[in-house]
């Protein structure tokens, strides 16, 4: 049974950010086989393709051409490996439901990872990570179909060339493959990850991988507004990544700024205190502002644009650069 293929589907609530998108032609397909199909006849009848995954780090135009594919195979299921667990998941399924899961059955190694919202199948393009962890520490595999074949191809992590917030999709692959499915590689040995952040004083001794979901579910709904009420993508800068020698002279000024060395001897800093130094928390312009309690984020109001997003976006940008010299670069990709 082929897929349907639906005319002038509205999209604006299939994004997190609340942007007004129409797509000329949209589909879910549920197999693999639909896929296919569905990519055969963009590639004869020469549509532009667009790939959606739970639209969480996303910025949609006004309309997007062609045809607009949401994958939606919803599997999931365990292999037990001596004492690991090998997780195999489609590309459609929702990742926090997922972690709550795996951390009821009390496997090891995505817990930290809780609450980031979004499909599995986008996971790996930017290496989603938090409080320590990067699905690069878990991923096993991932499984992809090349858009102008339809031929499928399983990458190891070496494959995928993951640093952070970033692999081959966002390089090399981009707009060549469509993600299908991941393998996580999870294991029974306790091995909580707390030095980040506050997340220690958040658990009790001996934690188990569902209390420290649980302890990371609070954390993040404390200082991150739900995109359900407040439309947002998160992050929406990352983190920025500098020379020792710079960030040697920003904490000779700002000695109480957050870094964070990394082993190839760069400092990571943290935007959202870059932004906040600024005096932009809560700052609002029409239809987009800063978020009142996380810099780091911006909110959309309603009624605004993606263009009117982007040029605010680089005002902040801006204004960081010109007190810090530090450049911030954008989470979320443009469709």
């Amino acid at each position: 049974m082929s897929s349907t293929i639906l005319l002038e589907q509205e999209l604006t609530q299939a994004n997190t950010l609340g942007l007004p998108c129409r797509a000329e032609r949209f589909a879910a397909p549920a197999t693999l086989g639909e896929l296919r199909d569905l990519l055969s006849l963009a590639q004869d009848r020469d549509w532009p393709l667009t790939v959606l995954g739970g639209g969480s780090n996303l910025i949609l135009p006004e309309r997007l051409p062609g045809l607009a594919i949401q994958p939606a195979l919803r599997y999931w299921w365990l292999e037990s490996q001596d004492n690991q667990t090998l997780v195999h998941v489609g590309a459609g399924v929702e990742w926090h439901p997922l972690v709550m899961a795996l951390a009821r059955r009390g496997l090891w190694g995505v817990e930290n990872l809780a609450l980031i919202p979004g499909h599995c199948g986008a996971a790996p393009i930017q290496n989603i990570g938090a409080y320590g962890v990067e699905l690069c520490d878990v991923v096993a595999a991932v499984q992809v179909l090349f858009l102008d074949t339809g031929r499928p191809v399983t990458l190891t992590p070496e494959e995928c060339a993951f640093g952070y917030r970033d692999s081959l999709f966002k390089g090399e692959l981009q707009g060549r493959v469509v993600i299908t499915g991941l393998t996580l590689r999870l294991s029974r040995t306790p091995q909580p990850r707390l030095a980040y952040g506050d997340l220690a004083q958040r658990v009790t001794a001996n934690p188990t991988p569902l209390s420290i979901a649980e302890a990371v579910c609070s954390i993040r709904r404390e200082k991150l507004p739900d995109p359900a009420i407040l439309h947002n993508a998160g992050s929406f800068f990352k983190n920025p990544v500098v020379p020792p020698g710079q960030a040697q002279a920003l904490l000779a000024t700002s000695p109480d700024m957050p870094y964070f060395p990394l082993k190839d001897g760069h400092v990571k800093l943290a935007a959202g205190w870059l932004i906040d130094q600024c005096g932009l928390k809560g700052w609002r312009q029409d239809h987009f502002g800063v978020h009142e309690r996380q810099a780091l984020v911006l909110v959309h109001f309603g009624g605004g644009s993606a263009d009117e997003l982007l040029a605010f976006a680089e005002q902040v940008a801006a204004i960081v650069a010109d007190r810090f010299g530090v450049v911030l670069e954008r989470e979320p990709r443009l469709a």
